[in-house]
């Protein structure tokens, strides 16, 4: 990334969770590699597509939650991202709905997994940094949602502790590093009904010659906070004693750096075509004001597939 970023050569990257596979393309080389992805939702049909989901069994969910809370209640984390796995059936194929899905960032990685995700991770422009961690989400059809959302006592700790470890996370690569906005709400089209996410954006400075280093500015930022926790290094030991499957590429980080700038996600919302058939992971991250009951419904509401 540093020697393609050094002559300015437009490229693609991705890097899974535990930060053990990464893969760097130059752009021009994309389909010989059958990766196809779209930054701008130039491509896209808004098609419906419908999702047969057969969740994880509550208990088993249960006594992770429970390990995770545990964990929290003796001060080894203050937030720590639960995930889990869910097999899917559905008629459409993984490039049919990479077609239909509406998102700001869609990536079809060789027909193995599709992300269309909706958290930025960062995104570098001339000199300047930003991150848009996503954390709190709401049924929109729900009386008051958005008020509700924005008054959980649960969902206000979980986005103040994200808030700042990113604004620390950044710190490490970056000058004058500032929170611009604190918790504004956007909406997500699914084919069940509307969800509302809050979000923050926090921005720093870089050198001019910053594109000499983008491999180094992102690894040193790996893996997310937002879809691992606080603190981070204890935190993902908790994550990985505690989940119990592979999260692989997903909630790891995918950008593009297009010879000038930089536009990279967070890698949820994600289908993985695995030999037993299509799984869709998603999770959500757990404090001490977390209710097991709660966290299991968002983790399956979460499974959906955004379209117009």
């Amino acid at each position: 990334m540093n020697a393609l970023g050094a002559i300015r050569e437009p490229f693609f990257f991705v890097v899974d969770f535990k930060g053990e596979q990464f893969e760097v393309i130059p752009i021009k080389e994309l389909d010989q590699h059958d990766v196809k992805i779209d930054f701008a939702q130039a491509n896209t049909q808004g098609k419906e597509i419908q999702l047969e989901k057969h969740p994880i069994d509550f208990k088993i969910y249960k006594k992770q939650f429970d390990t995770i809370r545990k964990e929290i209640l003796y001060g080894n984390s203050y937030l720590c991202n639960l995930t889990t796995q869910t097999p899917i059936n559905t008629s459409a194929s993984l490039s049919g709905i990479f077609d239909h899905a509406i998102s700001k960032y869609k990536i079809l990685y060789k027909n193995e997994w599709l992300c269309f995700s909706p958290e930025t991770f960062v995104k570098i422009d001339y000199r300047g940094i930003s991150s848009n961690p996503m954390k709190g989400t709401i049924d929109a059809s729900i009386k008051n949602a958005e008020e509700k959302l924005l008054q959980d006592p649960k969902e206000l700790a979980e986005h103040y502790t994200i808030v700042d470890l990113i604004r620390n996370d950044l710190n490490i690569v970056a000058k004058n590093v500032e929170v611009q906005k604190f918790r504004y709400v956007t909406k997500v089209k699914t084919a069940k009904g509307d969800l509302l996410q809050t979000s923050s954006k926090i921005v720093g400075e870089l050198t001019e010659d910053y594109h000499k280093t983008i491999g180094s500015i992102i690894c040193n930022l790996l893996p997310a906070g937002s879809i691992s926790g606080a603190p981070k290094k204890k935190t993902i030991e908790i994550i990985k004693n505690t989940e119990s499957y592979n999260r692989g590429f997903y909630t790891g980080v995918a950008g593009i750096f297009d010879g000038k700038n930089v536009d990279s996600c967070v890698l949820i919302r994600f289908i993985e075509n695995t030999k037993d058939g299509l799984v869709y992971k998603s999770g959500g991250g757990i404090t001490k004001y977390s209710e097991a009951e709660k966290e299991y419904e968002e983790v399956k509401q979460k499974i959906y597939v955004p379209t117009a």
